[in-house]
C-alpha cells in the first residue's frame, strides 16, 4: 500500500527519505493525503481533508496546530521533542555570553568608527563595554526537558551555579541532569536567586505570562531573561516596567513582535534558535520515522494528543480505533469481535483526556470477516476513526 504525505515549509529531503518507498510525497499528490509533515505552517484556519490521519510537526512546539480540532477528527498529532535541543541549547548559551559581555552593542559601536585613529578611539571607548564573567553566577532554568537539561549541564561546566525548576520532569530526563544542578520546588526560588533565567516550557493557560509583574518583583536588579520557548510566556508590559526600573538588565528572545523592536535592553532574534542544518535534518528524520511507523503499523510515538502505543504486529490483521473515552468501550469492542467468530490475538487500549486509542490485533486470515468488523466499528457513535492494517509478512 502506498501512503500520501503533503509537506509544508521546505522539509529536509534527506530526512524525508526515512519514509521509504511506500510513501508518495507532494509531487503528484492527491488532494486528500494520509498525513502532513509541517514546520511553522499555521493550520488553525485549515479545513482538514477527510482522509487525513496524522500531522507531524518537525519541531517541538505545536501552537500552530489546532490540537482539539485534530483530536475530534481522529487525527494524531506528533512532534519531534529533542531533535533541535542541541541547537537551542547552543543559542541560549551564546545569549548568556553575549549578555554578560554586551557583544552586540560593542560590535555596533565599533563598526561606526571612522578615521585613521580607529585604534585610539577603540582604546578610549572600550571601557563602556566592560562586562562580567558568567563563572560563579547563578542560572535559573525553568523546564528541565530535552533543552533545559542540556543547558543546565553545560552551564555547570562553564562554572555557573544552576537552579532547575520542573515539577513534571521525566525519570529519563532526571537521570541525565547533573547532580550539581540544584532542583527547587517553587518558581519563586528561581526568581529570587538567579542572575540569568532561561525558560523552556510549552505555552499553556498555566504557563502564559510566567514572567509578570509579580515574578519581576521577586528578582534582584540586573537580571537577564532569555526566552527561546514562546513569546507569550512573558507579559511585555510588565517586562517594560522591569527594564525601566533596572530589575531586568536585558531580555533576549527568539520571538519578535513590533512592540519589542528597537528598545533599550531588548535583543530580538528572528526565531532561529533551532535553525541549524543539523537540527532541521534531525527534525525531518524523526518526523519521517514517526509517520512511517504510524502509517505502517498504527503504533504511536511522540504524540501530543494520544498516548504512546507500541505493540508488535504479529497477527494477520490489525484494526486501530480512535474512540471517545467512555465506559465499557473495550468490552463493546471485544463483543463485536466475538460475535463475528474472530479471535483476538492482542488488544491494547489507552486513553488521554476525552479520547482513547486501541490497537486490536486479530487472529483471522479471512479478509471479508475483518472488513465486516471494520465496517461495524465505523457505525459506532463512540468510534471516531477506524483503520485496517494488513500484516505484510
Amino acid at each position: 500500500m502506498v501512503f500520501s504525505v503533503k509537506t509544508y515549509n521546505n522539509i529536509n529531503q534527506v530526512g524525508l527519505k526515512e519514509l521509504g518507498n511506500h510513501f508518495q510525497i507532494d509531487g503528484d499528490l492527491k488532494e486528500n493525503p494520509d498525513a502532513y509533515i509541517i514546520r511553522s505552517e499555521n493550520l488553525h484556519d485549515v479545513t482538514f481533508p477527510d482522509n487525513l490521519k496524522a500531522i507531524a510537526r518537525a519541531g517541538a512546539g505545536t501552537n500552530n496546530i489546532p490540537i482539539d480540532k485534530a483530536t475530534e477528527a481522529g487525527i494524531v498529532v506528533f512532534n519531534t521533542p529533542g531533535a533541535n535541543a542541541n541547537a537551542v541549547k547552543e543559542a541560549v548559551i551564546a545569549s548568556i555570553l553575549m549578555s554578560a559581555r554586551d557583544y552586540i552593542s560593542a560590535y555596533d559601536w565599533t563598526n561606526q568608527l571612522t578615521g585613521a585613529d580607529v585604534p585610539k578611539q577603540v582604546e578610549a571607548g572600550k571601557k563602556q563595554f566592560a562586562g562580567t564573567e558568567i563563572s560563579g553566577k547563578t542560572l535559573g532554568v525553568i523546564g528541565l526537558g530535552a533543552i533545559g537539561a542540556r543547558i543546565a549541564n553545560d552551564a555547570r561546566r562553564l562554572g555557573m551555579k544552576v537552579l532547575g525548576y520542573d515539577p513534571y520532569v521525566s525519570i529519563e530526563t532526571a537521570w541525565n541532569i547533573s547532580s550539581h544542578v540544584k532542583r527547587v520546588d517553587e518558581l519563586r526560588d528561581i526568581f529570587e536567586n538567579s542572575d540569568y533565567i532561561t525558560i523552556h516550557v510549552p505555552l499553556t493557560d498555566d504557563t502564559r505570562h510566567t514572567f509578570n509583574s509579580d515574578s519581576f518583583a521577586l528578582m534582584n536588579k540586573g537580571t537577564t531573561i532569555i526566552n527561546f520557548a514562546r513569546g507569550e510566556l512573558v507579559d511585555n508590559q510588565a517586562l517594560f516596567d522591569a527594564l525601566e526600573t533596572g530589575v531586568v538588565k536585558r531580555y533576549i528572545t527568539d520571538f519578535g513582535t513590533e512592540e519589542l523592536l528597537n528598545k533599550e535592553g531588548i535583543t530580538v532574534f528572528p526565531h532561529v534558535g533551532g535553525s541549524t542544518a543539523e537540527a532541521e535534518l534531525n527534525c525531518a528524520i524523526m518526523a519521517g520515522q514517526t509517520i512511517r511507523r504510524f502509517m505502517e503499523t498504527g503504533e504511536i510515538t511522540n504524540s501530543v494528543n494520544f498516548p504512546n502505543m507500541h505493540q508488535a504486529l504479529t497477527a494477520p490483521y490489525r484494526i486501530t480505533l480512535i474512540n471517545k473515552n467512555v465506559p465499557n468501550i473495550v468490552a463493546a469492542i471485544s463483543t463485536a469481535v466475538s460475535d463475528l467468530d474472530i479471535n483476538i490475538a492482542n488488544i491494547l487500549n489507552r486513553s488521554k483526556g476525552d479520547y482513547a486509542y486501541t490497537l486490536l490485533d486479530l487472529d483471522e486470515t479471512d479478509r471479508s470477516k475483518v472488513d465486516k468488523l471494520a465496517a461495524l466499528f465505523e457505525t459506532s457513535d463512540h468510534i471516531v476513526k477506524v483503520r485496517l492494517i494488513a500484516n505484510p509478512k
